[in-house]
């Protein structure tokens, strides 16, 4: 699929969230949280004489196994990504491309997605700390794939696990055992490094190393070079001979000698004839001073034209055909190519055989210096018999000097051959380290493709089996069919009774996990438990439970139907994507979003950011550990709601495997949060009804987190006293929700008016609980993922929608017992949620908010007049009692004979 980051793929970018930590073995406590991998490094991008090096600000996202690039660290966006999940890595020798005397170089290649990416880090110690960190976060993810079932209602992608009831007992992970032998070799070969400051979140605090936009000048002035040197001889002339000549470099810096009294009175006297003919000296290449040069000890990069110039002025410098000569390499740019390719390997032919020249004088380079350096030597004791009237001291001092002179070289010497032997023990490292690096990657890639074979051969079995189910089957229903033409008047127990028996049988199958050794590889049929532990199937009625079976397995085929076409899934990984450097904020985009469901994977995240953006004006008046003080509170000393809490615990979900006994762990935990909250708020203390709320966000809350939820939908999205004794606020929007039903449906509301059916009795139960055991589970939690984020509003747009689903069924029922005993289930039938969420937000607009308001604003006068109404006739009745002179004491039947 296209990657989330894709959208604004920079050129040259190669390709396109390793779990977070490794993966915890089950039981496990939680693990801590690890350091986001994010930091500069500059990116090889761009065509042709654009092509460099630019800086990038890079995160890793644990999720997918991509390494995102942007521009800065404050970038929304992402410019493009790396697939690490297939990437292998590679980086060059310490002294492969290095410039001499200089720091080895610190870019490695990240192949992926048939590409190669360049990427360059500021040193080379930070260059491994990036190698050896995506290796591990590869092996973590890739590893990571074997604990998720591929054809679960679960996302394959490992690096969001959710969180609360539902992740203590996810069926859909499988543990595999690790390879220990592969565990201890890469331990064996990692490399210790330190991030420094330059990695992590504090990074984004450092400098760039350079602008964004900005071009390697180095790179582009190196690749200028280049092409000068490559095309210099295929320019024509400019008036100067060193215009047209092709500059060659060699390995070896040559120092220059001190010229003798000599050689700088000729030059002088050449400098006179320049400033006296400036234009007598177009002809000649070279320096005017012929000086000697010996070996330099420091390596470095130097014109071999230079190192040669002065031989070849001492034999061109008097014949006048020299310019001729040395122009006669220079090819016009409008002649043949193949006249060009073939000067180009003649002067590659020349380079070869001056190398070896240069590579042959060297020694007698060497020879010649101690030569001079002994003829010099001898030539200050001859100077100093022939000079009688020199000073003896000044003798000595000149003795004292050449001593000097002569030790210094020798030291020099010395040192350079240290430095050379230094040189090499830092690459002999290097290679060491290389070496290590390479053996680590080729063992990592050796045990990811084991793996994957490993899953495709159990891919394939499992395919294998279901095909041969597949064909058990179809070979019963051909023997029921073809029993079926003749049909058996009998009684006897035949063929056909056995087949339908065992059609029936099989049907009411659910998977057990009596083998979980063989769970990846069998073929899944109903489980007993959704993934939210709702049970699919009941355990008392047969017929019941054929009928939920045939539910069930309507819903796993809309689901299957839906992962076929562009999954929500997919927008959603690139909505994550984009919010790699920055919060989650509410915008159109995220509506729209949550609106078509939130994926089992991500919903513990985006419920708390709900849950966290509702109720951040509470935590900022409240105290740290708010809920721990109310739950210690209430746990030493009762209030009149703990009574009532307690014996509905069990009452809540007993349908959930989460609260199905006083020691399932969601009983616990539903007991804090609803004591918490009734010390909280003591006016509501406990209702009916809450309990549902806060079990379903437990689901995917953490307990604390599910306190706030409660808070969040009694103190923020409800109205006051929609909880209270008189649920005065629920009366309230029943009223509402009769007046929008005459409104978006009036004809079905004419069908209820028509058999006097109170459709609000039905009704009641879905505002106050938000659709808990109304609907299926599918459908319960995406209306819930739209409640935690727009509000109230959402409730009044889903009751529509199911009345709407079902409209024409329910116009069909031509009387009011028929009508009402429909409405009090027909809402577990509806099953296509992306058909209810299309009336609700689509078919039902517009559904102003303002509207509502209005609307309560205006029935809760009219509520609240009637029960004023009604408490007045309460006081009047209970006052006549109070004062009728018949309320005397009941006559027994003795005294009323007498």
């Amino acid at each position: 699929m296209p990657g989330a980051g894709a959208r604004a793929e920079e050129g040259g970018g190669g390709g396109e969230g390793a779990a977070q930590g490794a993966a915890a073995e089950p039981g496990a406590g939680p693990a801590r949280e690890p350091a986001r991998l994010c930091g500069y490094l500059q990116k090889l991008s761009g065509k042709g004489p654009l092509r460099g090096y630019r800086s990038r600000w890079f995160v890793f996202d644990a999720r997918r196994c991509y390494l995102y690039y942007f521009k800065s660290p404050q970038d929304a966006l992402p410019l493009g990504h790396l697939d690490i999940a297939d990437a292998c890595f590679s980086y060059q020798g310490p002294d492969e491309a290095a410039e001499p005397g200089t720091e080895p170089p610190a870019h490695f290649q990240v192949h992926s997605a048939g590409a190669v990416t360049v990427l360059k880090a500021p040193n080379r110690q930070l260059m491994t700390y990036w190698l050896q960190e995506l290796q591990q976060k590869r092996w973590e993810y890739c590893n990571s794939l074997d604990m998720v079932k591929w054809d679960s209602r679960t996302s394959p992608t490992p690096g969001d696990f959710p969180k609360g009831l539902v992740a203590r007992d996810n069926t859909d992970l499988i543990y595999p055992h690790p390879n220990a032998s592969a565990e201890k070799a890469r331990n064996v070969l990692a490399v210790e490094t330190v991030p420094g400051e330059l990695v992590g979140e504090q990074a984004a605090n450092q400098p760039a190393p350079g602008h964004p936009n900005s071009i390697n000048f180095y790179s582009l002035k190196q690749w200028g070079n280049e092409l000068k040197n490559s095309m210099s001889s295929f320019r024509p002339g400019r008036g100067h001979n060193d215009s047209r000549r092709t500059v060659f470099y060699t390995n070896e810096e040559w120092e220059l000698l001190d010229p003798t009294p000599k050689d700088l009175e000729e030059s002088i006297v050449q400098e006179e004839k320049k400033k006296l003919t400036p234009e007598g000296n177009k002809g000649v290449t070279g320096s005017g001073f012929p000086f000697d040069f010996g070996r330099n000890p420091y390596k470095g990069k130097r014109p071999l034209k230079d190192i040669i110039g002065s031989y070849k002025n001492r034999h061109s410098s008097g014949d006048p055909s020299s310019e001729g000569t040395s122009g006669s390499g220079s090819v016009s740019i409008r002649k043949p190519a193949s006249e060009m390719q073939l000067q180009v390997q003649s002067q590659q032919e020349e380079l070869e055989q001056l190398k070896k020249d240069l590579s042959s004088q060297k020694e007698l380079v060497r020879l010649l210096q101690q030569t001079v350096r002994s003829s010099q030597y001898d030539k200050y004791f001859t100077s100093s018999r022939l000079c009688e009237g020199v000073p003896k001291d000044t003798l000595e001092l000149l003795h004292q000097k050449d001593d000097q002179i002569l030790g210094l070289t020798s030291q020099l010497e010395r040192f350079s051959l240290e430095k050379e032997s230094l040189q090499q023990e830092d690459n002999l490292q290097g290679y060491k380290t290389q070496n290590k690096f390479l053996n680590k990657e080729i063992l990592e890639l050796s045990a990811l493709r084991r793996n994957a074979e490993r899953r495709e051969r159990d891919l394939m079995a499992k395919y294998s089996s279901l095909e041969a189910k597949l064909c058990q089957i179809e070979s019963k229903y051909l023997i029921l069919l073809q029993e079926m033409k003749t049909p058996v008047c009998s009684e006897d127990q035949g063929p056909t009774r056995e087949v339908i028996a065992q059609l029936l049988e099989d049907a009411l199958q659910v998977e057990s996990q009596e083998q979980p050794e063989q769970a990846f590889v069998k073929p899944h049929l109903v489980s007993e438990y959704d993934i939210y532990g709702f049970r699919t199937v009941p355990e008392d009625d047969e017929e019941e439970k054929l009928v939920a079976k045939v539910r069930a397995l309507d819903l796993k085929t809309l689901y299957l139907t839906e992962n076929q076409e562009v999954s929500t899934g997919v927008k959603w990984e690139n909505y994550f994507a984009s919010t790699v450097n920055r919060e989650m904020m509410c915008s159109p985009e995220l509506k729209n979003l949550i609106r078509a469901g939130i994926p089992h994977e991500h919903r513990s995240k985006v419920w708390k950011w709900c849950v966290d953006r509702h109720t951040r004006k509470f935590k900022d008046n409240t105290e740290p550990g708010h809920f721990q003080t109310l739950l210690q509170k209430a746990l030493e000393k009762q209030n009149p709601a703990s009574k009532q809490i307690e014996l509905d615990l069990l009452r809540t979900l007993p349908n959930n495997k989460h609260y199905s006994c006083p020691t399932s762990e969601g009983i616990q935990k539903l007991r804090n949060v609803l004591l918490a909250f009734s010390w909280r708020n003591p006016d509501i203390g406990y209702c009916q009804g809450l309990n549902r709320l806060v079990a379903v966000a437990l689901l995917y809350l953490e307990q604390e987190d599910a306190f706030w939820c409660l808070v969040t939908i009694v103190e923020v999205f409800m109205p006051r006293d929609y909880y209270t004794k008189t649920l005065l606020g629920s009366q309230v929007d029943q009223r509402v929700f009769r007046d929008l039903m005459s409104e978006k449906l009036p004809r079905l509301h004419g069908h209820f008016e028509q058999y006097k059916v109170d459709y609000t009795l039905i009704t009641f139960n879905w505002f106050l609980v938000v659709f808990v055991d109304s609907v299926v589970s599918d459908i319960l939690f995406k209306i819930w993922d739209s409640f935690l984020y727009e509000g109230p509003k959402v409730i009044f747009r889903f009751a529509l929608a199911l009345f709407k689903y079902k409209e024409e069924e329910i116009l069909k029922l031509q009387d009011s017992m028929s009508i009402f005993k429909y409405l009090r289930y027909f809402t577990r039938t509806i099953l296509d949620a992306r058909k209810l969420i299309s009336i609700s937000f689509g078919d039902l607009n517009p559904f102003p908010l303002r509207q509502i308001r209005n609307r309560r604003a205006y029935h809760l006068e009219k509520v609240r007049l009637e029960l004023t109404e009604l408490e007045a006739i309460r006081e009047d009745f209970l006052r006549e009692r109070d004062t009728s002179p018949d309320k005397g004491e009941l006559v027994s039947d003795e005294e009323e004979d007498t």
